[in-house]
């Protein structure tokens, strides 16, 4: 069953929005991207081309070869949380048609759009850490990442095999996940949306796409060996990066994993309360993770105002502090990113006890 959050009067949220507007329309600023996201846009797409370009033509060394993968892999990760993860809300540009181009990013670099819109812009944010609604507390039976999940007797030692499952999370996606959703109609337990003509059309020239861009013209190339390793490193590099991003977000000591209320179906908090109890923020004064992750080390602003771009994210995470402060709502934030990290490890041995 899908739960409902309680109207509250006064709502938080409404006081929360109305401080926030008021600084853009103090500081004449777009909620949007502006030329520092646009700049930054350029070069990781420009990087990535020319490393793949290089790997193809120049045709290196293995020592080469094997950095270049990692480049390549660390290059996706960086346009998926700078770029793509934007425009799929709306957040890139004032226009939609430039959102549009760069949500869609993500299907030349083999994932779905429609299928990331779906699970994570509306079943994550507005569904966070409830169990059996969240898609992204679902790892299969391999890891236990909330205390409603089922517990088995080898998630004892998930704390020292998760770096594994992490690294994979981009094979899985591209290869299988897209696919188990498009087949089956559910995100989960949840009804995909139905698809019109054109998205069933994106999907699959997308992924033959992305398979002549990243497999086969490599292999034509390079050769299946050395096409299988690069690719390896590749995508073990994305994925992890994704993984590890996003975990320390929400599955870390100090967030919560709410239930509904059994007879009413009801969640106990209002949306935005939901959210501050759900998510957590780290290293957010370090400038340089914050340029690469995206500003998704502010997971807590992007929560509550996921249409407004990463970019000013800074400056709104002063206003949601104070707001939080006053109204004496927990707020998470690890100042160190090793902190989230060993938060997250800390979280999965817990949970490794049943």
């Amino acid at each position: 069953m899908i739960p409902k959050f309680p109207q509250t009067s006064p709502s938080f949220y409404s006081e929360l929005k109305a401080r926030v507007n008021r600084y853009f329309d103090e500081t004449g600023q777009r909620p949007t991207g502006n030329f520092k996201l646009y700049s930054k846009a350029i070069f990781l797409v420009a990087g990535l081309i020319s490393v793949f370009v290089m790997l193809l033509v120049i045709e290196p060394n293995w020592v080469w070869g094997i950095t270049g993968s990692i480049l390549l892999g660390l290059l996706i990760a960086a346009i998926g949380f700078n770029v793509m993860h934007d425009g799929s809300h709306g957040s890139f540009s004032r226009y939609p048609w430039v959102n549009t181009v760069a949500a869609y990013t993500l299907n030349i670099l083999g994932g779905s759009a429609f299928m990331w819109n779906m699970k994570h812009c509306v079943i994550h944010h507005a569904y966070t850490n409830v169990h059996e609604v969240d898609d992204d507390l679902d790892a299969g039976i391999l890891l236990r990442l909330s205390k409603h999940q089922r517990y088995m007797k080898f998630h004892r030692f998930q704390h020292w095999y998760f770096w594994i499952l992490y690294s994979q999370l981009y094979i899985f996606w591209i290869f299988a996940s897209d696919y188990m959703k498009y087949f089956t109609g559910k995100i989960g337990d949840v009804p995909l949306k139905k698809m019109a003509v054109g998205d069933h059309f994106r999907f699959w020239v997308s992924k033959v796409l992305h398979a002549f861009i990243f497999i086969i013209l490599p292999i034509m190339v390079l050769g299946i060996g050395p096409w299988a390793v690069g690719f390896i490193v590749m995508a073990s590099i994305t994925g992890f990066c994704l993984s590890i991003v996003f975990q320390l977000a929400h599955t870390v000591e100090h967030t919560q994993f709410p239930t509904a209320n059994p007879t009413t179906g009801k969640m106990e908090d209002e949306w935005a309360v939901h959210q501050l109890k759900t998510t957590a923020n780290f290293a957010t004064r370090n400038k340089l993770v914050s340029w690469l992750v995206g500003g998704l080390n502010f997971q807590v602003e992007h929560h509550l105002f996921p249409r407004i771009s990463h970019i000013h994210y800074p400056a709104i995470n002063r206003i949601v502090k104070k707001a939080c402060a006053e109204y004496n709502i927990p707020y998470v934030e690890y100042p160190r990113m090793y902190q989230a990290v060993h938060s997250h490890v800390n979280h999965l041995k817990r949970l490794a006890k049943g």
